[in-house]
């Protein structure tokens, strides 16, 4: 029970990494507030994990109303007097129009760029006035090895994740004096409804090619590091970029190319 009655926001929670994270963190013993906009998902999940004994309930959340960050907060402090860890885990990109500079549409750019900035810094934001009030908390954004390693294509997600790695460090300086940790957990290809349907199977498998562990993460395993940087065994540990990719971006260029021959060289 490393959570034991921490409260916990999880934004985006209704699927993928945002589902998994919950029901992780409710399994360690928190109290877990499923924030998304699809009430009746949320209800429903929460529901379902209730009946297993966790404690999980849901707060409304539009992530593209700032308004609505403040809203949450102020709910989830009214009701349980404290918020202890706030995870960051909206996030949004259009891969059939988000291409290289040439080819992006600058408005595109824009409203990617900001829909996924404008959630973090608003989010945090919103909890950090009662975490100070109480002494300290840890916040967890999700971003991406997207924002660590250039693609050819996306490059406003990639941006706008390399920024959030960035503000990730920002606000763990400008809050380390309020006992407020901040951590970035950067998964890389993981199995989502959201690779399933963006993502080609032509390119999964050459992603594949450049990872080391030589598979595709699961939610579950992004969801443990947010389970570490949510508890008290990461007291210490703060502004720290932690990738969940199984080694992508690690080797050479040409690893992928290179690794099943038998001369290297």
């Amino acid at each position: 029970m490393r959570l034991e009655n921490k409260v916990i926001i999880v934004t985006a929670s209704t699927r993928g990494i945002g589902l998994a994270t919950v029901k992780a963190c409710a399994k360690e013993g928190a109290v877990v507030y499923m924030a998304a906009r699809n009430t009746e998902a949320a209800e429903r999940e929460a529901a379902s994990l209730q009946n297993k004994g966790y404690k999980v309930r849901c707060v409304y959340n539009d992530a593209l109303v700032p308004e609505s960050y403040y809203e949450m907060a102020k709910k989830v402090a009214s009701e349980c007097g404290r918020i202890d860890v706030l995870v960051n885990n909206f996030g949004t990109s259009n891969p059939g129009k988000d291409l290289d500079i040439s080819n992006t549409d600058t408005d595109v750019f824009l409203e990617t760029v900001n829909a996924n900035l404008r959630s973090v810094f608003v989010g945090s934001k919103a909890v950090i006035e009662y975490m100070r009030a109480q002494g300290g908390g840890s916040i967890i954004n999700i971003s991406s090895v997207g924002g660590t390693v250039p693609d050819i294509s996306q490059i406003a997600y990639g941006t706008s994740k390399a920024a959030i790695n960035y503000l990730t460090k920002l606000i763990a300086v400008h809050e380390a004096v309020s006992n407020i940790r901040c951590n970035a957990v950067l998964p890389g290809m993981t199995a989502t409804e959201a690779v399933e349907k963006n993502l080609s199977g032509e390119f999964r498998e050459l992603f594949l090619k450049h990872i080391p562990l030589a598979r595709i993460g699961l939610p579950e395993e992004i969801a443990a590091a947010v389970v570490y940087f949510a508890s008290d065994e990461s007291a210490y540990t703060t502004g720290q970029i932690l990738s969940v990719s199984g080694g992508f971006g690690l080797a050479t260029p040409i690893y992928g190319d290179l690794k099943d021959k038998k001369s290297r060289r």
